[in-house]
């Protein structure tokens, strides 16, 4: 007998019919407060070593149907390991061909990062000695909002920003985020001692703890999409972002970073803030420099294919990246990972993954480390 359930952190799925292995029928569920769907994450049951067909019915009308070209599903028997399995999107569908060798699998839009990793991560951290854990109030649903400081915290510091999971469903930012601490907290990295010899750290892992529960794609409890609330915010609406802004308020930004993950594009890319009233020569310097040295650090990192850049005086200013820019007359990057693979170094059996984001990661502190003394 079939069982498919999702009634766990971040499962989201619809389940029309699961009586045959190879007409299992299925649909993308919305998110919690916005007619917003793509993200699913569910577990079957009792399908072991059965040919299945399982068909998303309503894939066509996902967020992103672009998405759906060229990708794989994710799946993983321990919710530990995953791995990609056979999938296809043909006539507004997308389909899934996999032999379980397990009577319990779970297929995942992309690899989850739950509320629990978030929370072992957070004391992980904390217990290096090096990090301080501050919390800057509560989601609509009551969910802590912490803010990971590394540094001195002395004024002549330079103050670098990093937040991740605007949209809950992209979790290869927080895997991004990992890889980054774990880096800046190793004290035998000679790279991470001289960064925090002159600079503090600002990283906030999750920035929409709610959305991220409730299997959300992109919005939080109250369907807003944090990210386009930065010019706005309230308590009511988008508390999440009104905690942080307030916070970089009272410590400033000299560099800031939005991490994200693109359903349709197949790279590693970043935007800047090129279409802002302020943009200038110092800030397109900056913006080329720090790309060189990330090009250097990681060949996963690209510059050739991305977003349209915007026209001047043109940013929307709704957005964190543009907005925190705009604010603080300063560096400024909404960071993009692809949720299928990258195509300029593909890996079959996983596409771009967990690991792949922790160690582009890592990787982020060489192009910060270049540019910090010219951040000011």
């Amino acid at each position: 007998m079939i069982k498919i359930s999702s009634a766990f952190d971040a499962g989201s799925i619809e389940v029309l019919a699961a009586d045959e292995f190879e007409d299992i029928r299925l649909q993308l569920r919305p998110d919690c407060a916005a007619d917003i769907r793509q993200w699913f994450y569910f577990r079957v049951q009792g399908a072991a070593y059965q040919n299945c067909t399982l068909r998303l019915l309503n894939a066509a009308e996902a967020a992103y149907p672009a998405g759906w070209e060229d990708y794989q599903a994710m799946a993983s028997y321990d919710r530990v390991n995953w791995f990609r399995v056979p999938t296809r999107y043909e006539s507004g569908q997308l389909i899934i061909d996999h032999t379980p060798l397990a009577n319990s699998i779970y297929y995942a839009y992309f690899e989850p990062y739950s509320w629990e990793q978030h929370l072992n991560l957070i004391g992980e951290v904390q217990s290096s000695g090096l990090c301080q854990v501050h919390d800057l109030g509560s989601t609509i649903q009551g969910r802590d909002m912490n803010l990971l400081t590394i540094g001195h915290e002395v004024s002549s510091d330079y103050k670098i920003w990093v937040i991740a999971r605007q949209h809950p469903g992209e979790t290869m930012a927080e895997w991004f985020v990992e890889g980054l601490l774990r880096r800046l907290l190793d004290w035998q990295d000679p790279l991470s001692r001289a960064l925090l010899d002159r600079a503090t750290f600002y990283v906030v892992p999750n920035m929409n703890p709610d959305g991220a529960v409730l299997g959300n794609l992109r919005t939080n409890a109250a369907g807003a999409n944090l990210n386009r609330e930065w010019q706005t915010p309230s308590l009511t609406n988008s508390p999440e972002v009104l905690l942080v802004r307030d916070k970089m308020l009272e410590t400033g930004v000299d560099l800031f970073l939005d991490i994200h993950g693109d359903e349709a594009l197949p790279y590693v890319f970043v935007a800047g803030c090129e279409g802002n009233p302020n943009y200038s020569p110092r800030l397109a310097s900056l913006e080329q420099l720090f790309k060189q040295a990330f090009m250097q650090a990681s060949p996963d990192f690209q510059i050739e294919q991305g977003y349209a850049l915007d026209a001047p005086g043109q940013g929307n200013l709704t957005m964190a990246t543009n907005w925190v820019g705009q604010q603080f007359d300063c560096l400024a990057f909404t960071l993009e990972m692809p949720f299928k693979d990258n195509a300029n170094l593909p890996d079959d059996d996983y596409g771009w993954n967990g690991q792949r984001s922790l160690r582009l990661g890592e990787a982020i502190l060489h192009p910060i480390y270049q540019v910090l003394n010219q951040l000011r």
